[in-house]
């Protein structure tokens, strides 16, 4: 069993990975570490964990976890990813895992020199959508010809969020929409796709007193297709997205959040729309698919998993967006 320690009871882990975690069959939540001792232990004792830690330092040093995974807040997630690979962990962190892409190459250097010293370690950012059955269906249906050539994909994602305290709009912890939702459109396409964007352009909106960004349109260039999105922390909840091509099209229920905006769906329509085919996917539990895949890729399975690689590319057509919403007109990816 790999032997899971989860830096902060954060909300994400508490709701979301560590009951993932105890539901796995590969994996056991062993520690919590929290700077409020009496929290880590109230959340270790939620989900069995035998240890409890007042520091993060102090369970990285424990040779009870085999890897961590961090739910931080975002403008944390660079540093303590980097002290867990220099403590020899395997590390799942969560998105997004840097707020620029120059950001995560330390990281791909401190992983390498593990490597080089003998210690494979897995460093990975969790996308659990790149491991959920209908965003893996969709990638072979476009790649079969299933919509003919790929011309157009359109997306949005939205919620309503003006807490000032949720780290979501503070500024200093990596609050906003493009870090928090923006980077869901782009990862999926570029999963199914496996293309890059050569160029995008955007218009964003900030908002006066958080100082963050709360509104974007984007398009994006990727050469043979073009996918365009509107993402916002003060709309209201939404999530959709369709892969338009010559000979169909696919719609996605609820891309991100399967189960919370809609069922665990995806729709394929022929050309003159007379006929559907739908599949479901009733129940599955990406998170705890994320974990699993993860624990397997750690001891040495073939599974594969989010790299460091992939999550430079990604959050470099964020930082393009960025730079695109500062000017009229493209922005070079």
């Amino acid at each position: 069993m790999f032997r899971w320690g989860v830096l902060s009871t954060a909300k994400i882990g508490r709701e979301q990975v560590l009951p993932a975690i105890a539901e796995a069959a590969n994996g056991v939540l062993a520690a919590v570490a929290s700077r409020d001792v009496a929290k880590a232990r109230a959340l270790a004792d939620r989900f069995g964990a035998p240890h409890a830690f007042g520091s993060y330092e102090e369970l990285l040093a424990s040779d009870t976890v085999d890897g961590v995974y961090i739910p931080l807040p975002t403008s944390q997630h660079v540093e303590w990813t980097a002290k867990a690979i220099e403590a020899g962990k395997h590390v799942l962190v969560e998105k997004p895992l840097a707020l620029k892409a120059k950001d995560i190459l330390p990281l791909i250097a401190l992983r390498d020199e593990k490597v080089k010293a003998g210690r494979k370690l897995l460093v990975s950012e969790a996308f659990m959508v790149t491991y959920h059955p209908q965003w893996i269906r969709l990638r072979e249906l476009v790649a079969d010809g299933a919509i003919g050539r790929l011309r157009y994909v359109q997306g949005a994602f939205s919620y309503f969020n003006v807490d000032p305290t949720n780290m979501r709009n503070k500024l200093d912890l990596g609050g906003g929409a493009l870090p928090d939702i923006g980077v869901y459109p782009t990862v999926a396409t570029r999963f199914v796709t496996g293309k890059e964007p050569v160029r995008v352009q955007a218009t964003i909106e900030w908002d006066k007193a958080f100082g963050t960004d709360i509104y974007s349109s984007v398009r994006a260039d990727f050469g043979d297709f073009e996918l365009s999105f509107y993402l916002s922390t003060q709309m209201a909840a939404r999530q959709t997205i369709v892969f338009h091509g010559e000979a169909g099209f696919i719609e996605v229920a609820s891309p991100f959040n399967a189960g919370l905006y809609d069922d665990h769906r995806i729709t394929l329509h022929n050309q003159n729309h007379s006929e559907a085919q739908v599949w479901r996917f009733p129940g599955t539990q990406q998170y705890r698919l994320e974990v699993e895949a993860f624990a397997r890729a750690a001891q040495g399975g073939k599974d594969h998993v989010f790299t460091l690689e992939e999550s430079v590319l990604n959050q470099k057509v964020i930082d393009a967006i960025f730079r695109a919403g500062e000017k009229d007109g493209w922005e070079g990816v």
